[in-house]
């Protein structure tokens, strides 16, 4: 099952279960938002599967008609956005099969003559997936920002006036609420564009934490249930209506160098990310990116992530900045 968030023309919240063909929402009745009708099966001990089910009426709009006018929502959003917590792991793919053998020449260096990065690639690769229960190495992690820094699909990822590059992330994200009594429920998954300055990053990684303090984007639609073991797709920048990157993509478990389990435990076995009531949205790594080609994103440049098993593609152009870049400067007291 596949549900997304939407406005009706009147400016009304409204959730939706997408038709198996992808052209038709089946609106529930009764239900604005994601977070309160995963909040209520967790309450009454059912799916969320079962929950939408339940609340699917006669109702229905066209999906091309809520995304040519713009009014798509994020699949999962919290109506508080201070308390949408915004993060993401790296180095967890294997990438593709040329990238792995190259990967594998230089995991047979001694951990000495190894960078950071690989280093922490290689002990993913040794100890990422656990056995059940167990767990396993900690992978990278960044943090992104709160609920203020998402933007819905089909509206622009913003330049900043300070940026050196604005350039996609293809990812797999997963979406999440903490419980009553503080238990994670995991509300599905979505495609996502993480957006991070890569050029930035590449003159230090002691830079990576700026780099990812940027806005985002993830849906339009949210899979309920498990992540497939393997996820595909494509990814595309174009330009003008012309195709100027493109790239396959691969995600899910058997593509990854670590659980998911792993990545959920690494995230959420800290105390603070686990109070009642917040949403978190977290990103499980790259899988490719017009930035591996040297691609230079322009103004105006429309961002495409696809995959079938995650129904209508995520799509955002590049917009500018909204602030200019004078000094920010503080005053005392």
């Amino acid at each position: 099952m596949r549900l997304v968030q939407f406005k009706d023309r009147s400016g009304a919240r409204k959730v939706a279960v997408v038709s198996e063909d992808g052209r038709t929402l089946h609106v529930l009745g009764g239900v604005t938002s994601t977070y309160d009708l995963a909040l209520a099966a967790a309450r009454s001990k059912t799916s969320l599967q079962a929950a939408a089910q339940d609340k699917t009426g006669a109702e229905t709009a066209k999906y091309d008609d809520v995304v040519n006018d713009h009014r798509l929502l994020p699949p999962l959003d919290h109506p508080d956005p201070y308390h949408c917590l915004i993060s993401g792991t790296g180095l967890s793919h294997l990438g593709s099969a040329a990238a792995r053998d190259s990967m594998h020449v230089k995991l047979q260096q001694t951990e000495a003559e190894m960078t950071d990065s690989m280093k922490m690639f290689k002990w993913g690769v040794d100890g990422g997936k656990p056995p059940p229960g167990q767990i396993g190495v900690a992978p990278e992690w960044f943090f992104k920002g709160d609920g203020r820094c998402v933007v819905a699909p089909e509206e622009p990822l913003e330049l900043p006036s300070y940026a050196l590059d604005g350039g996609e992330e293809v990812e797999v994200v997963g979406l999440y609420i903490v419980g009553d009594k503080g238990g994670v429920l995991r509300v599905g998954f979505a495609l996502g564009n993480e957006y991070a300055d890569h050029v930035m990053e590449r003159q230090n990684y002691l830079y990576l934490a700026h780099s990812k303090l940027r806005q985002c984007s993830y849906g339009p639609e949210l899979l309920a249930g498990e992540l497939p073991k393997s996820v595909s797709g494509r990814a595309r920048l174009l330009r003008d209506g012309r195709e100027m990157w493109a790239e396959d993509w691969l995600s899910g478990e058997d593509n990854m160098c670590h659980s998911v389990a792993n990545l959920e435990h690494h995230h959420f076995k800290y105390r603070d990310f686990r109070q009642p009531g917040d949403v978190h949205v977290h990103y499980f790594g790259a899988a490719t990116g017009s930035f591996t080609k040297k691609v230079e994103t322009r103004i105006g440049d429309v961002f495409e992530i696809r995959s079938p098993q995650f129904g209508r593609a995520l799509r955002n152009p590049l917009g500018p900045a909204r602030e200019s870049g004078k000094l920010v400067s503080v005053r005392m007291l």
